[in-house]
């Protein structure tokens, strides 16, 4: 099955079908580095993140750019009320940015441009519009001319007309239309500013996405990504303004994801409900977020909630039960040395589960479908983890094998497969205080602490050999 992605430029799913063969270009719309990112800001990048692991996994080159927008109306709001610089407040929250992506296990873009390393770029993309009859200046502010660009609207499906009328634009009565866009904005007092030939300055927002993806992935590319909420108007503008230069298709799939909401009103910082990764993070795990992320279709709309996420710890501990007790096995000393019908049912339903992960990741990287291949095979493990022969090792890691390539390396998730080394000793440590409790004939000790083993998902058994002990696999 060939992959097909959803594209918002055409609004139907199309055959994924790369400029150059082999090779992918990915631009991300990254965050405005004036505060911590919220769980809502860090869907999309989550997201595209899956979706470039994917891509690599099916054998594509990725070449992945997402910017850091460190100059804007936000930031010199923000920096003026901590009294500090601009570029303080970017150096601030770009470190704090990394510290939460890097604890959501979000990897990093292969380029992370900054505005304001850019602005030759810009300035170049600005010269061009005007040279082209696209860009006019007043005073200073540069804007763009959006009755010059024929096909204004063809991404977000709005009417020029109706824009006029005034919905979602700024006022200034000195463009020469409503919904004429700033390209380029005069320096005010205070403001960071940079020399060009319309006087000291700065960069529109829209304008640097398109001289710095441009910049690094060529006039055309293959993707270009981010919130629902950026369609209207940043990624019209950016189509306008980078078309307009260079008379090329700009972007050929489109790709946004759905709101993520709190009490099914969307997340944002205007309407002061948003929940911050940085407080999330000390109660969940980044992976029990990325999980919560991808148990939904990215297109649509997700609602945050407490139960979810504690859902999202239980689902992601059944599948860490399973691996636990893959690897108990592996450390034992015997084991078969031929395949019998149990081993090469295992081996079909691990393939079989394969080929399904990656027909559900080929429609539009459908993620909920993707981990319910995971928790299916599971069920098959289970019960050949549970018949009493003795195990065959090359199934085993085959096994470890599935989870570590689906789930961590495609999904992010499961990402830790050796950390059970220190949940051993600590379950080995408990058992043996249990085991001294009984002998003291402290039984209160010891149902005490056996208690405390199944509440960390482990079960005793008695045995003439001694004492073992399993993960409970949840069906």
């Amino acid at each position: 099955m060939a992959l097909k992605i959803y594209n918002t430029l055409s609004r139907k799913k199309e055959e994924f079908i790369p400029l150059k063969k082999g090779e992918v270009g990915i631009y991300v719309c990254g965050p405005t580095v004036y505060n911590f990112i919220h769980i809502g800001n860090a869907r999309p990048f989550i997201i595209f993140e899956v979706v470039r692991r994917f891509l690599k996994f099916k054998g594509y080159k990725v070449r992945y750019i997402q910017n850091l927008t460190d100059i804007d109306d936000k930031m010199i709001n923000k920096a003026r009320e901590l009294n500090i610089s601009v570029s303080e407040l970017a150096e601030k929250f770009i470190q704090e940015y990394f510290i939460d992506a890097d604890s959501l296990n979000i990897e990093r873009a292969d380029v992370h441009p900054r505005a304001t390393e850019h602005i030759a770029e810009i300035i170049e993309l600005l010269k061009g519009l005007e040279e082209k009859g696209y860009a006019y200046e007043i005073d200073g502010d540069v804007f763009f001319e959006v009755s010059k660009f024929k096909n204004y609207g063809k991404l977000s499906g709005q009417d020029i007309e109706e824009l006029k009328i005034g919905a979602r634009v700024e006022v200034d009565e000195r463009k020469r239309d409503a919904i004429d866009f700033a390209l380029w904005k005069k320096a005010k007092e205070g403001e960071p500013s940079w020399d060009s030939p319309w006087g000291k300055g700065r960069p529109g927002w829209h304008i640097e996405c398109s001289a710095m993806s441009m910049k690094y992935l060529g006039k055309t590319f293959d993707i270009h990504a981010g919130g629902s909420d950026l369609i209207f108007p940043h990624h019209e503008n950016e189509i306008a303004q980078s078309e307009a230069n260079t008379n090329q298709q700009y972007v050929r799939y489109w790709m946004h994801n759905g709101y993520l909401c709190l009490n099914n009103q969307k997340m944002s910082k205007s309407l002061g409900n948003i929940m911050k990764v940085r407080d999330i993070i000390r109660k969940y795990k980044g992976e029990v977020i990325r999980y919560f992320i991808l148990s939904a279709h990215y297109r649509s709309p997700l609602n945050f909630s407490e139960e979810q996420l504690q859902q999202a710890q239980n689902s992601l501990q059944r599948l860490n039960n399973i691996i636990y007790n893959v690897k108990h096995l592996l450390k034992q000393d015997k084991f078969k040395k031929f395949k019998d019908k149990d081993d090469e049912l295992i081996l079909e339903k691990r393939k079989e589960g394969e080929q399904q992960f990656i027909k559900a990741m080929d429609d539009d990287f459908n993620t909920p479908v993707a981990l319910s291949r995971l928790f299916g095979f599971a069920k098959d493990v289970n019960i050949y983890l549970n018949s009493p022969s003795l195990k065959n090792k090359i199934i085993l890691e085959e096994i470890i094998k599935f989870y570590q390539d689906l789930a961590g390396k495609v999904l992010g998730i499961l990402k830790d497969f050796d950390r059970e080394q220190s949940f051993e000793q600590e379950i080995k440590k408990l058992i043996e205080d249990r085991e001294k409790a009984r002998k003291e004939k402290n039984w209160e000790k010891s149902d005490k602490i056996r208690d405390e083993l199944k509440r960390k998902g482990v079960i005793l058994e008695d045995t003439t050999e001694g004492v073992r002990w399993k993960k409970i696999n949840s069906e």
